[in-house]
């Protein structure tokens, strides 16, 4: 299982980094990091279906779940 939020489709990117001296001379010795999204495990409960999801989140998913309801959430995200 990939690690990727189910309802937005998040996961890792990869970016750089840069050190001080990096800016004073325009060569980027760091290389490339992966940048993580920030992912949870949760147990959802919809009470319009009596089930319970265990689902892996981004914490903005979380969020969107909280302000628009678990139902609705999961239903436009194709999960239902």
């Amino acid at each position: 299982m990939a690690k990727e939020c189910a309802i937005t489709g998040k996961s890792s990117q990869m970016g750089g980094s840069y050190s001080n001296r990096t800016r004073a001379t325009q060569f980027n010795p760091c290389g490339n990091t992966r940048k993580f999204a920030n992912l949870q495990k949760k147990k959802i409960f919809v009470p319009e279906l009596d089930k319970t999801f265990t689902l892996t989140l981004s914490t903005k998913a979380i969020k969107t779940i909280q302000k628009n309801g678990a139902y609705a959430t999961l239903k436009k995200a194709g999960l239902i």
